[in-house]
């Protein structure tokens, strides 16, 4: 890279981070987001800066470079979305959130596998993969449509009245992880030979092994953390008490590389890991200090990574994009998602059926997509499939943000308008 263009990519670096934190104020509430915006921005700095300017963070040539920058977002998102949860972790009261895990999202899965092997010609392993990634939802780029955050004293809480807003949430926070075995599914079919000589282990290790590591490494660190946190015998060295926040982020890493180490889901073990916390003092106000430090980190990894998409799509990201892949996207968002969605829900009795019908349709896809697409093709070699996954993948990601950022606030607000009509009058 010329001195020159490292020098267009810190002015749009610098003028990027001050949209960062001047965007979401002017557009908060509108049908225009920050998202939204980030990514037109993006593409102008694509533009400005040219292809040749931005070969070492181009998702085509340099996977690796977003995948780690989006894997960093992930987990630090779902340290954020579980401390945000209040509502103690059962089967009853998270019932929405299962079936959305169990039924929603493999509904989608194997329609986009089937639709991406059959229209757009992709080989079973590619279409796998691709389905894999578009499975995660990310309600942080409808911010609009998940949980403020924490409540301390319980009441009132946004996720304790809202089952829209946290089923979806939830749901955002557990189906990070839980699409990885399905991104390994389409790694063995690439790169393993018969189904029959490895399926059974995929579905041991893979499914479940890796799946409980992540459960109990993020359960234990978590509810040991809290303990320390609160309870420490030494009072001087309760670090809840001396307002430390820093600590969500060392929680973050720490339980992350220790679940990867161990062979686990650390996305899984990152979102245990901050039930656990809040489980241990639910209604102490040192968790709304983490959150706040979290959630801005977050926000500033978020729309970095849009930028970075944005620029990418006005430099060939989209060049493999086909009229197929477009009806791919345009079906996921539209059909596929909702009507898998709606049928998964018929049995949530906590939802009147608007509620069902936007929990449905909002499922938003985002940044956990952009790492398992980038994760799939840096562990398995796709050949000239790389640029159609990457093009039909970035224009859903788009169609996505734009579709349910500029519907969210108003469809939130006529669900909140018809909350208060159905609420006896108070004398």
């Amino acid at each position: 890279m010329t001195s020159l263009n490292i020098e267009r990519v810190y002015l749009a670096a610098g003028l990027a981070l001050l949209l960062a934190a001047t965007l979401p104020r002017l557009v908060k509430n509108r049908a225009l987001t920050a998202p939204m915006l980030m990514l037109g921005v993006g593409a102008v700095c694509g533009l400005v800066i040219g292809p040749g300017g931005l070969q070492a963070v181009s998702p085509l040539r340099h996977p690796a470079v977003i995948e780690h920058l989006a894997e960093v977002c992930v987990i630090v998102a779902l340290m954020g979305v579980g401390l945000a949860i209040d509502r103690p972790l059962n089967r009853r009261t998270w019932r929405c959130t299962w079936r959305l895990l169990l039924i929603t999202m493999p509904l989608c899965i194997a329609a986009v596998a089937v639709f991406g092997w059959w229209a757009a010609a992709l080989t079973p392993a590619a279409a796998a993969l691709l389905a894999a990634a578009l499975a995660p939802t990310d309600p942080v780029l409808a911010s609009d449509v998940q949980v403020e955050g924490p409540t301390p004293g319980g009441a009132g809480s946004d996720e304790e009245d809202d089952e829209v807003r946290f089923a979806l949430t939830s749901e955002a926070g557990l189906n990070d992880a839980l699409a990885f075995p399905f991104v390994y599914l389409a790694i063995f079919l690439a790169t393993e030979g018969p189904v029959r000589g490895w399926f059974a282990g995929w579905l041991a290790w893979e499914v479940a092994g890796k799946i409980a590591i992540g459960v109990l490494i993020g359960g234990i660190v978590g509810d040991l953390l809290g303990r320390s946190l609160f309870r420490f015998p030494i009072r001087d060295a309760r670090l809840a008490e001396r307002g430390e926040p820093i600590v969500a982020l060392a929680a973050v890493f720490a339980v992350y590389g220790l679940t990867e180490l161990a062979g686990g889901y650390g996305f899984l073990a990152v979102f245990a890991c901050a039930i656990a916390i809040r489980r241990i003092e639910r209604d102490s106000g040192y968790h709304e200090q983490m959150h706040s430090l979290v959630e801005q980190l977050e926000h500033v990894l978020t729309l970095v990574v849009l930028l970075l998409l944005g620029a990418a799509l006005a430099t060939g990201l989209l060049a493999g994009l086909s009229w197929p892949g477009v009806a791919l996207g345009v079906l996921l968002v539209f059909v596929f998602r909702p009507v898998a969605g709606w049928l998964s829900l018929h049995r949530c009795p906590e939802l009147e059926p608007k509620e069902r019908a936007v929990t449905a349709c909002f499922g938003v896809r985002g940044i956990g997509s952009i790492y398992y697409v980038a994760y799939g093709l840096t562990s398995a070699d796709l050949g000239a499939e790389a640029e159609t996954i990457w093009a039909i993948a970035g224009f859903t990601i788009v169609l996505s943000v734009i579709v349910h950022g500029a519907s969210a606030a108003w469809v939130m607000t006529h669900l909140e308008h018809a909350r208060l009509g159905r609420q006896p009058a108070v004398l």
